[in-house]
């Protein structure tokens, strides 16, 4: 696991706490001007012990900010960080940063939505996901199902456009597939 993976993993750890989790809802409710930690003890009626250790670990994982006057405000940078940190390690991360155009049909590794029928971007998506495949010979139906469903849940659509598209080609029984065009190694 990464260093990135890891951080991403200790935030998600640290909210799963009741107490943290409650505490960082009621700095977000608070909006910019924070509070303090006895304020979070009577919101939250909860031991001032409990909120202070809260308070100390949100800061201590990027999701809040103390201040000399202590005062806590929520930092959800820190969340958006732990989000990204957890899309980078999306199988198709890598590829799809060579194709900007399509992150839009992409939402945290996972394909959302296919691109008009016959616009370019289908020919790009074509290639981005056979360039994921990698397919070196022919394969059953089974392994291209299992490796198009680590992005998309709906593998027999995708499947469906590779063919169409010509980017995957099948035999007559439509058991057996293979590439279909050739591909470059580097955009």
């Amino acid at each position: 696991m990464s260093v990135e993976a890891a951080r991403a993993a200790d935030v998600l750890t640290q909210l799963s706490g009741e107490v943290r989790l409650l505490t960082l809802a009621e700095l977000v409710r608070r909006g910019r001007d924070g509070a303090s930690v006895g304020e979070l003890r009577w919101a939250l009626d909860l031991p001032l012990a409990e909120v202070g250790d809260a308070c100390a670990r949100l800061v201590a994982i990027g999701l809040a900010t103390g201040s000399g006057d202590g005062y806590y405000r929520a930092r959800l940078e820190g969340l958006r960080e732990a989000a990204a940190a957890v899309d980078r390690q999306q199988p198709i991360a890598r590829l799809l940063a060579e194709y900007p155009q399509l992150r839009s049909n992409f939402s945290h590794g996972r394909l959302t939505t296919l691109p008009p029928t016959l616009s370019e971007r289908s020919s790009l998506l074509g290639e981005l996901l056979i360039r994921f495949l990698a397919l070196d010979g022919l394969y059953a139906e089974d392994e291209i199902n299992h490796r198009l469903a680590e992005i998309t849940d709906d593998v027999a659509a995708v499947r469906r456009m590779l063919v169409d598209t010509g980017w995957l080609e099948r035999d007559r029984a439509g058991t057996t597939y293979g590439p279909g065009r050739p591909v470059s190694a580097v955009r």
